[in-house]
């Protein structure tokens, strides 16, 4: 298991699809759950095998490594061989939520749908934009 995550976006041409808000203020307008399998870590020249698209978040591809599986960006992958490969760093982590919770906005990622984001205790993963806003009077 990778100690330290690995910054979302980085990597071979992310400079493309990073949205860097920093120090936003963000409240969870509705709860997050985070999904029952582990998440993963993918780096740049790892080959995986990628999966069915999400039909909810189409943006997304279901991979398999040999440390797990997880929804990735299909951006951050070049699929023009199989197995394919990652092209960025991505981290699947996912950070649960209540209603009404404040969060910092870490990075807005528009095309995929999502946010990292991290809380009062630290903690930081992804969360559906659908499910965040900002703060009023920020």
């Amino acid at each position: 298991m990778i100690a330290r995550r690995l910054p979302p976006g980085t990597g071979t041409g992310a400079a493309a699809v990073r949205e860097n808000a920093s120090m936003t203020r963000l409240r969870a307008t509705a709860s997050h759950q985070i999904p029952d399998r582990p998440p993963i870590q993918v780096v740049p020249g790892q080959q995986v095998h990628v999966g069915r698209r999400d039909t909810e978040w189409p943006a997304f591809v279901f991979i398999t490594t040999g440390t797990g599986a997880g929804w990735v960006p299909e951006r951050y992958l070049d699929t023009s061989s199989d197995p394919a490969v990652a092209i960025a760093s991505y981290d699947t982590t996912e950070l649960g939520t209540t209603a009404g919770e404040e969060l910092i906005l870490i990075e807005r990622d528009g095309p995929g749908g999502w946010a990292w984001v991290r809380n009062a205790a630290g903690s930081e993963g992804w969360v559906p934009l659908r499910t965040i806003e900002p703060v009023p009077g920020d």
